[in-house]
């Protein structure tokens, strides 16, 4: 029986040949489930030991890999707690020692007469050539994985060794490899000269040079950006098919009234942001549209104008934002111009009680809360809304398409507006959120002043701590970031508890120091950040928790610790939490990092305050994966591929991908079959396209 290359996403790695239990556990432990799991555990770099020569000529001390015969062997203890293996090689002109520590099961693993290739640091002792064996292989008539080839070196997990992983990979490839069959369509495999599956499986984890390297890493890049833009056109192009069972009012006496009760008037960018949203909702198909803006560009107030309009038609609007303490903040803002024009709110997070969210549940489902606002949880199977007209989700990046979709399941074809504070440029956005259209929020409300940032190194940190001091003594409040709870997790950072007890007895003594990281419950989290909103705490020693959205107008000061661990979108976004309320507002960046990438993104920040342009500087600045914060945006996880430094092939990708599903929405045909099948399989509960 031949089997797609989806299938291997079905089948669990404890099916696989000597992998026990315990190894089952720790393979998980990696991420690693699967079969299609393990084949797709790329390796992190490669050690090319393929080029083979006599011991003699390598020079002392550099890393060798040496190949002869075993001609003897020994054992030696020089002190309690060590055991010296001592295998003796001829390479064909020199006897050579191959040395292990405390391994002394293999010397009987290699008997006399054994085809031997060590791979180590060569050294001579007085007349004596070593090896100080980091890796071996013995020739016994099948495949090297190990030395004397382009070796790859995985990310590991305790209690895993290289070699282990090796071997279970090609046991994978050997078990599996033979019964794959491809799944990019024909056509595009050859119009662009990729090589099969198989092949590229084999290549990516046992390439026999560097030019089959590329290849196969060319393949799996193009394979993965494929896959999701095909899921992106698929959506857009269901959405674009679909009717809307609601239609909303021509006149909007409510947005009246709304606007009218703000304190400010609405920016340009504001108003054609809301323009082209309102233009979208008056369409007989479901809006799917992002709106960017920066940080404090007054997104929120569009949002609301949307939600308000879902209401005067009498249905329902939901809100999902991806922290508890960001839809705490939403409904707190929302519900106060909302409660005013007789519109209900509710808040629903994963840690309610029992009762009060049966309760809670029961009104949304019967049409007595207009407003939903909530976490993730709003998307659980329990929460069902009356007439759910449209499904908002805020921190767009923090989401991917299959929660957008459970989201917009609520309702019957909910307009879907989806926002993000982290700005990225329109070709990027169009190609990774190509299933939006795109509206973008440029400048800042009237009175925001753009944040001073100073650079600094830790010898300095006094003088910020002095500053903070100044701004708690004028009635303002402050922000401290670290990086990370404990210590323990790396060395050389200063942990937010440990800082938090530092300054409260010292720097900053007469402040109302408090703490806050992401482990802590969610009740205490809110409280703490209820306290200082209401001025009951001056100074907030933190993690990153506080990067998206918080808005606290009083804080003036964010001071970030170790500011050279963060990337440039995460280091705007906390820059962002100050300067909310028409104050003065500084930002310090605390940094010792010599590196030049580090120099330069920290002068970036210094010297830009327009996260668009920031977005653009970071793209020629950027290592992989930085420009969203992680390698996955939403559950769509980028394995080896990098939006942004594969712009191109993207590009490619998203073309193809609009071709391919203009011509056969469904994948029905059966050149696409398999690809729906492998993107179904890879992508549980995706579940818009057919495989039968």
């Amino acid at each position: 029986m031949r089997v797609s290359g989806g299938d291997i996403w079905d089948k669990d790695v404890q099916y696989l040949k000597n992998v026990g239990p315990k190894r089952v556990g720790l393979l998980r432990k990696m991420g690693v489930s699967t079969i299609g799991d393990l084949l797709y555990y790329f390796p992190r770099d490669y050690d090319d030991r393929s080029r083979l020569m006599p011991a003699r000529a390598y020079q002392n001390g550099r890393q060798a890999t040496v190949r002869g015969v075993v001609t003897g062997g020994e054992e030696k203890r020089p002190r309690k707690g060590l055991t010296v293996t001592r295998i003796f090689i001829h390479d064909g002109t020199d006897r050579v020692v191959a040395v292990w520590y405390n391994q002394p099961f293999i010397r009987n693993r290699i008997p006399v007469g054994t085809g031997l290739l060590v791979t180590g640091k060569i050294h001579l002792f007085h007349t004596e050539l070593q090896v100080q064996v980091a890796d071996y292989e013995v020739e016994d008539g099948g495949d090297m994985i190990n030395t004397g080839r382009i070796v790859p070196i995985y990310p590991l997990t305790e209690g895993l060794s290289q070699r282990l992983v090796r071997s279970m990979i090609k046991t994978a490839l050997d078990q599996w490899g033979d019964y794959m069959r491809e799944f990019i369509p024909p056509d595009i495999t050859v119009r662009y000269v990729l090589p099969e599956l198989r092949t590229t499986l084999n290549r990516v984890h046992f390439p026999g040079s560097r030019e089959e390297l590329g290849m196969a890493r060319r393949r799996l890049i193009f394979e993965e950006l494929l896959i999701h833009q095909v899921m992106v056109a698929v959506v857009r192009k269901i959405c674009r098919q679909k009717q809307k069972k609601h239609s909303y009012p021509s006149v909007d006496h409510l947005e009246r009234e709304f606007m009218a009760r703000l304190p400010f008037t609405i920016t340009p960018g504001q108003g054609q942001a809301w323009e082209e949203i309102k233009k979208d909702m008056q369409y007989p198909y479901p809006m799917n549209r992002l709106l960017q803006g920066d940080v404090g560009a007054g997104k929120t107030v569009v949002c609301a104008l949307a939600m308000i309009r879902a209401v005067s038609g009498g249905f329902q609007a939901a809100l999902m934002a991806p922290t508890e303490i960001l839809a705490g903040q939403h409904y707190i803002n929302i519900k106060e111009y909302f409660n005013q024009m007789g519109i209900s709110v509710a808040l629903i997070t994963g840690g309610m009680k029992k009762k009060q969210r049966e309760n809670l549940l029961a009104a949304i489902k019967t049409g007595e809360i207009q407003v939903v606002v909530g976490t993730h949880a709003v998307i659980q199977g329990d929460v069902q809304f009356k007439n759910l007209a449209l499904a908002v989700i805020d921190e767009q990046h923090r989401f991917g398409v299959r929660q957008r979709a459970l989201l917009r399941q609520k309702g019957q074809s909910p307009d879907v507006l989806v926002m993000t504070a982290t700005p990225i440029p329109r070709t990027l956005a169009m190609t990774v959120y190509g299933d939006l259209d795109i509206s973008s929020i440029r400048g800042l409300p009237p009175g925001r002043k753009p944040t001073e940032t100073y650079v600094c190194v830790r010898s300095q940190a006094g003088y910020v701590y002095s500053a903070i001091k100044k701004e708690v003594s004028r009635g303002r409040q402050a922000y401290i970031v670290c990086p990370l709870v404990e210590e323990s997790e790396k060395t050389d950072l200063q942990a937010a508890v440990e800082l938090k007890e530092l300054l409260a007895g010292g720097a900053l003594d007469g402040c109302r120091v408090d703490l806050l990281h992401g482990r802590m419950r969610a009740e205490d989290k809110e409280d703490i950040m209820s306290r200082f909103r209401c001025g009951l705490v001056d100074v907030l020693v933190s993690t990153t928790v506080i990067e998206v959205g918080v808005d606290v107008p009083n804080a003036t000061v964010m001071t970030v610790v170790d500011a050279h661990r963060f990337g440039l979108a995460q280091l705007h976004q906390l820059r962002g939490r100050v300067g909310r309320g028409g104050y003065s507002s500084r930002c310090y960046l605390i940094s010792d990092a010599r590196g030049d990438q580090a120099a330069a993104r920290l002068e970036a920040m210094r010297t830009i305050s327009d996260g668009f342009v920031l977005s653009e500087k970071d793209l020629d600045l950027r290592g992989p994966g930085e420009l969203f914060g992680t390698r996955q945006s939403g559950e769509i996880l980028y394995r080896i591929a990098d939006p942004v430094r594969d712009i191109r092939a993207l590009e490619v990708a998203a073309r193809e991908a609009r071709r391919l599903v203009e011509r056969d929405p469904g994948l029905r045909s059966s050149e696409n079959r398999a690809l729906a099948r492998e993107i179904n399989n890879r992508y549980k509960g995706f579940g818009f396209l057919a495989i039968g």
